[in-house]
Formats: structure tokens, C-alpha cells, sequence
């Protein structure tokens, strides 16, 4: 049967799944109805197909299958309705105003004859065609939502969807619902492949067994690094995921052939073993390697006439370089290519600093460049210079959800060193692209530690180099930065070798809280960020980070943000917003979780002068400042100074980040960073994971949690193997010279 009714108000919703419980004005009765919806508002006039059940808790009920939504056509249900905040541009006082004017014809001058609306005080002519593109997106993003929700597609997920194709998006969900899956962060095979059999499409058909491969190969270089998959791990991984048995893996391995003939992969036989490689990761390391191996046998002035000047640095700035150290420096100034590396406290920075002032005195142009703007604006402050995310050094900008890179081969980084700070998190693709806008003369000088977590994109690049031992590499072993009574960089060091850090809580910086369980430990996390903390070093909420090795339990992030947040930010102005995981207010400290290319921002500078442009990345750190009360926007302005605002729908991009995941950390430093200890899969919980947080505090460490996970986690020196093809390229590349 079919009901139509007036919403009322919003029961209850799950933003995840769109499962609502609405309250219906249906010919002065009122009914309460349940089903997946799209977002609603009150005012909404909604026409539902169903059945009247009764809960045995709630009563009688309208159980809704199908939904669609019917303009309103009361003068009050039409004010309501553009009050609701549904139409940006349109608030509770406007909308009086529009009603008031045109009466019944409203929603027909919104849609058809937006200029009567300048007839308003306060509403332009450039307002009123605004008012009316949002009112007509509206519409056809709700028609499209519920179109993708028949097909199992959840709110939230439908909203990214439709952001992404616009008008487009029910033609190309019919033709080719596997483009879901490269197109849209977040629609996995499944999702997609659901919606392609509902439509009909052949089960063992080319183009869904393809689109399986294809997959396979995506997921495993997102979730695991890996930039190639040796072919028998491809077909039984992909197997399993289109359902297949043992006696269909003919018709896999058929169709990893015809992704080769149609240039989407490269199959060969690699050190014995036949592997598949997406054709972007081979051509992207093949010419990593081959980039470097020209810049390599770039040679500069002799290593003589740089000798005199850098004693006169030492002795000008007091300090002492050791062998090591000085051999750095020479390679740096000498060779088209170096690496730097070592752990904290061995000096790369001094030897930065140093490169920094051989070349100034040369009159060489320097590019400082890291891949966060945290990591970033770090290196600007150590180094005294401006230093650039790679991103800006290339000057993206966004392109359909895709960054455009300006710099490249044809319009190149007009510098003669660049410095690539926090290389163990530059990924295959970033250092891909960076490469190519590097001028064939241009010296490059990489910095980075080791034995970091690798990157979160694909690949292993850092490592790679390092171990192909073609490019020259000084490793600092000597540990310099340590003050009295501090143990961090101690520590962290003793961690990275497989021993015990000391924990007496005798340090000025290092302390250890042992906890009885996780749940107590999750309360001993939140008093020491929200109290304790700030009362015995003066530090604020926001000086301190947690860093947590999980998502899910007690002392996971999603639970420990939902705690900080109830705890520290307990002045909102009161407008709460919900996303797919979160719920925010002002003043809340939240984090980008995927990069958006073509997010716009302003920059306020020093100076005085503007900065515009696009782009806010995976990882990025920031404040809510404001929620439009009218219409849900949110300003966030970010660490690096980019102020970016949201639509409501676009709350899918962030996350509240009073506790992060480690990964998240990789390029950042916190005054103090309080790390829980949990149990874990040997996989996850490691070494160099608990390496990599130590190493994000500048001034102090809290572990809290049990010794005997501590000692686990030293012990556990399981690095998960990446399968990539760098090292080797490089080696052939200098082979040919042999």
C-alpha cells in the first residue's frame, strides 16, 4: 500500500545505512514510519510504499520498501520545507519571506523563474540563480539517491556517488556499475558487483571477471603496498572474490591475458615466479629508476674545494661533524643523487642546515619539499627556509577528483637542489610524478628514516634505493640530540635494536602508566589528555595527540575520539552535525581522510597578502570554527593554515582526531603523543609501529597499558614484505653501464 505524509521530525537515524525512524503527518493522523531514506528534513513531503507492521516495543508502524519524494503544497509545509536547511542559501527567515511572496507558486519560481526571487530585500540576481541551481541539484540528487539505494547502496555512499557523476550517475551505474570501484573512494567489488548482477550481468562474463583483477591488483597496493602480485596469489585471491570454484580458474587466467592485450596490466616472469603488474605502477617505477640512474652520474665540483667551507661553518656555528656526517654533506654537494638516513637524533638536520648554507653561498636555488604539511612546515622550522608539501612544489590542482600536476618534463621545478625531507612516506606515485618535474642537472638530495612505517600509498621507495646500493647513502648511526634527563630519542632507539626502553618515569619526558585493562586504560588516556597533562606541564588539549594502533575496542580511536570529544570540547555552540562515523561541533579537532584535489581553500599570509587555491590531503589536521546554523556548512581551518568549507554531504571526508591511528602520524610531530598498548595481531602490532609513534614526540611520551605487551611489541620484528619491482629496475638500469 501507499501512504503520503509531511515530515514531522527525525526520530532516529543511522547515518551509515540510511535506516530511519521519521514521524508522518498523513491527513491529521500522525504515523511513524521505518526504512532506509535518504536524508530527510522536516517539511519534507515523502510518498512510501509498505506495510503497517507492529513492534512489539514501539506499536504500529509503516514498514517502507520503496520511498520518493512529493513537493509539498500547504503554504506551511512548503515554508517548513525550505527552512529545513535542505537548500543552501536558504534559511528559516528567507524562506518566510519567499512563501510570503509567491505564495503556492514558491517551489514552481524556485525551479523555473528564479529571477522573481530578486523581487526579495536581500536575495540578488546572482543569489537567486544560486538558490535555484541548489534547489534543482537537490532534487535530482535525491532522485538519484533513491535510486542507487534500490540497489543496496547506503546514504552516505549513494552521496559520494552522486558528487562524484553528478547527472551522469544513473547512466553510468546501468552501464558499467564496475566503474564504482576505480571512480569512488569507499565501493569495494562487492558493493559494485551486487549492483551488476541485480542488473543482470553475466556472473562469469569477461567484463565482471576483469573488473575482479583489476580489483585484486588495487586492493592489495592499497591495503598492502604491493605494486605487482605474483599470478597464482592473483587468481586465488580473485577467485574468492567473484565466488568462484577451483574448476573456474581457467576463466581468471584467460582474462588476466586479455587485460595485457587491452594495455591494463604487464604479465612476466620475475626471479622465476610469473607476476602481474598494473601497467601505471611498472612504467611508474621503470622510470623512478631510471630518472635517478641519470642523475646519478650527474658530477659536481670537486670534494676539495668544499672542505675550507664547511670548517668554516663548524666553527662559525660551534659544532663538530663526524665522518660520517661530513661524508654526508660532500655527497650532497658532490653528487646528482644522495640519501640520508638515521633515527632521530643523529643529526639530519644539522646536516641540512649545513647543505643549506654550501648552496646559498653558491647563489644555488634550493626546493625544500616534504609530503605533509605538517611534515612540512617542521621542515621549515629546522631549517629556517620555506619548505613546500611535494604537492605545492608541483602545483596541483584539482581535476575531476583527480589532481593535475602543472610542473612535469615540459614545465620543470626551476631549482638546482631539491631536499626531499621524510622520504620513508613518499610513495611510488608522488615520487613518479616529482621525478618528472625534475630538470636533468638538478641535484636531488633524499632524507628519511628507515625504519618508519613504509608508505601509505604503494610501494617501498625509500627502502628500495637504500638496499639496490646503486645510490650513495650515508646511514647516521651516532645519536647527537639528547639532553639530560631525556630519554625519547634513548628509547626510541633501544626499541628500534629489540631491547626494553627504560621506564622508572625518573626522565623529564618519557613516562610509562601501568594499566589494569582496557577499559580502565581507556579512562587513564582521557584523564591524562583532558587533565593531568595539561595540570603538571601546562600543555593545552591540542598540544596533545593520541596514538592508538587500532580503530576498534577501548582504546581504539573510534572509541577514545568519542571520549576526548565529550570531555574536552564541552563548549559547542550546541549545532551537532552527524556523519557516516562522527558526530561534530565547534572546536572540535578532526582530520582529512582522503585526499581531495579539488577542495578549495584561502590562505592568510604573514604578509598580509591572500593565498587561493585546491586541495586538502589524507592526513591533514584542523579545527571546526564554524557550523552555519542555516545551512550546515563547516569551516575548518587546518595546521597549515588552509581554511576550507564543507558542505554537509561532504562530512564523509573527516574524522575526529583527538586519537589517530600511527600510520596517520607518519610526517608529524606533537609536543606529546600518549600511546595505549593493545593486544594485536603479530601483523599489526610491531616494532617499528611502536618505533614510528615514539618518534612523533618532541617533547613527551606516555605508554599506558601492560609491560608484557610492551615486550611484545619490541620483540616483534615482523616487517610486512612489499612486492615491488624498484630495486630491480635500478639494478638493470646500471647493469647496462657494466
Amino acid at each position: 500500500m501507499k501512504i503520503t505524509g509531511t515530515v514531522e521530525n527525525i526520530v532516529f537515524r543511522n547515518a551509515d545505512n540510511g535506516y530511519s525512524v521519521v514521524n508522518l503527518s498523513c491527513d491529521k493522523k500522525r504515523v511513524t514510519a521505518v526504512g532506509n531514506f535518504p536524508e530527510l528534513y522536516e517539511g519534507q513531503t515523502v510518498e512510501l510504499t509498505g506495510d503497517y507492521v507492529v513492534n512489539k516495543k514501539f506499536g504500529e508502524q509503516f514498514k517502507a520498501d520503496e520511498i520518493s519524494i512529493v513537493e509539498p503544497t500547504s503554504l506551511s509545509a512548503i515554508e517548513k520545507y525550505l527552512s529545513s536547511g535542505l537548500i543552501y542559501g536558504i534559511g528559516p527567515v528567507t524562506a518566510k519571506k519567499i512563501v510570503d511572496e509567491f505564495g503556492t507558486d514558491t517551489l514552481a519560481v524556485l525551479e523555473f523563474n528564479p529571477i522573481k526571487l530578486s523581487k526579495i530585500r536581500g536575495i540578488s540576481k546572482q543569489k537567486a540563480i544560486e538558490i535555484s541551481n541548489n534547489y534543482n541539484d537537490m532534487k535530482e540528487m535525491q532522485n538519484v539517491i533513491m535510486f542507487l539505494q534500490s540497489h543496496y547502496i547506503s546514504t552516505n555512499l549513494a552521496i559520494k556517488i552522486y558528487n562524484v557523476y553528478k547527472k551522469k550517475t544513473i547512466e553510468i551505474v546501468k552501464n558499467n556499475p564496475y566503474q564504482l570501484i576505480e571512480d569512488i573512494d569507499g565501493v569495494g567489488f562487492a558493493t559494485a558487483d551486487k549492483i551488476a548482477l541485480k542488473l543482470g550481468i553475466d556472473m562469469f562474463g569477461e567484463n565482471r571477471v576483469k573488473a575482479g583483477l583489476i580489483y585484486t591488483l588495487k586492493t592489495y597496493s592499497e591495503r598492502e603496498g604491493h605494486t605487482y602480485l605474483k599470478r597464482d596469489d592473483l587468481v586465488n585471491n580473485c577467485i574468492e572474490i567473484l565466488n568462484f570454484s577451483e574448476n573456474e580458474k581457467n576463466i581468471v587466467q584467460n582474462c588476466i591475458d586479455y587485460l595485457q592485450i587491452e594495455g591494463m596490466v604487464k604479465n612476466f616472469n620475475h626471479h622465476g615466479e610469473d607476476i602481474t603488474v598494473l601497467t601505471k605502477f611498472y612504467y611508474q617505477e621503470k622510470y623512478i629508476a631510471r630518472k635517478l640512474y641519470k642523475l646519478s652520474y650527474n658530477q659536481f665540483e670537486e670534494r676539495m674545494n668544499f672542505i675550507d667551507n664547511i670548517n668554516h661553518y663548524q666553527r662559525l656555528h660551534h659544532i663538530v661533524l663526524n665522518g660520517e656526517q661530513t661524508d654526508a654533506v660532500l655527497a650532497s654537494l658532490t653528487k646528482g643523487v644522495s640519501i640520508i638516513t638515521g633515527g632521530p637524533g643523529t643529526g639530519k638536520t644539522t646536516i641540512v642546515r649545513c647543505i643549506l648554507e654550501m648552496f646559498r653561498q653558491q647563489n644555488y636555488k634550493v626546493l625544500l619539499c616534504a609530503p605533509t604539511g605538517r611534515a612540512a612546515k617542521r621542515l621549515s622550522e629546522s631549517s629556517g627556509m620555506e619548505a613546500k608539501t611535494i604537492h605545492r612544489a608541483l602545483e596541483m590542482n584539482g581535476g575531476d577528483g583527480e589532481g593535475i600536476f602543472h610542473k612535469n618534463e615540459e614545465n620543470p621545478i626551476e631549482a638546482d637542489v631539491i631536499i626531499i625531507d621524510e622520504m620513508s612516506m613518499v610513495d611510488v606515485a608522488l615520487f613518479y610524478h616529482l621525478l618528472k618535474a625534475v630538470r636533468s642537472t638538478t641535484r636531488v638530495i633524499m632524507v628519511g628514516d628507515k625504519d618508519q612505517l613504509p608508505s601509505v600509498g604503494a610501494g617501498n621507495v625509500l627502502r628500495d634505493l637504500i638496499e639496490s646500493k646503486k645510490l650513495h647513502t650515508t646511514e647516521l648511526i651516532n645519536i647527537y640530540r639528547q639532553g639530560n634527563d631525556s630519554l625519547i630519542i634513548t628509547n626510541a632507539h633501544l626499541i628500534n635494536s629489540g631491547k626494553m626502553p627504560i621506564i622508572d618515569n625518573t626522565s623529564k619526558d618519557f613516562f610509562y602508566e601501568q594499566g589494569k585493562d582496557l577499559i580502565s586504560n581507556s579512562e587513564t588516556i582521557v584523564d591524562l589528555v583532558s587533565t593531568r597533562l595539561p595540570r603538571y606541564f601546562g600543555y593545552k588539549p591540542e598540544d596533545i595527540q593520541v596514538l592508538a594502533p587500532m580503530k576498534a575496542g577501548p582504546c581504539g580511536i573510534d572509541n577514545l575520539n568519542r571520549r576526548l570529544q565529550m570531555t574536552i570540547n564541552t563548549h559547542y555552540s550546541g549545532i551537532e552535525l552527524e556523519s557516516e562515523f562522527s558526530k561534530f561541533h565547534v572546536g572540535d579537532k578532526v582530520m582529512q581522510m582522503v585526499n581531495n584535489y579539488d577542495q578549495s581553500y584561502v590562505k592568510y599570509e604573514e604578509n598580509g597578502m591572500t593565498q587561493e587555491g585546491s586541495g586538502v590531503f589524507n592526513g591533514d589536521i584542523g579545527y571546526i570554527t564554524r557550523i552555519e546554523p542555516d545551512t550546515h556548512e563547516v569551516t575548518i581551518r587546518f595546521d597549515d593554515g588552509k581554511i576550507c568549507k564543507y558542505a554537509r554531504t561532504d562530512l564523509y571526508q573527516i574524522s575526529l582526531a583527538y586519537a589517530i591511528t600511527i600510520h596517520k602520524s607518519q610526517g608529524s610531530e606533537f609536543d606529546c603523543v600518549v600511546i595505549p598498548l593493545v593486544p594485536g595481531a603479530p601483523i599489526i602490532i610491531t616494532r617499528n609501529l611502536l618505533y614510528t609513534a615514539i618518534t612523533r614526540a618532541k617533547k613527551t611520551v606516555v605508554l599506558v597499558g601492560s609491560k608484557q605487551i610492551l615486550a611484545r611489541m619490541i620483540h616483534n620484528n615482523y616487517t610486512a614484505k612489499r612486492y615491488t619491482l624498484l630495486k630491480d629496475f635500478i639494478a638493470e638500469e646500471y647493469k647496462q653501464d657494466s
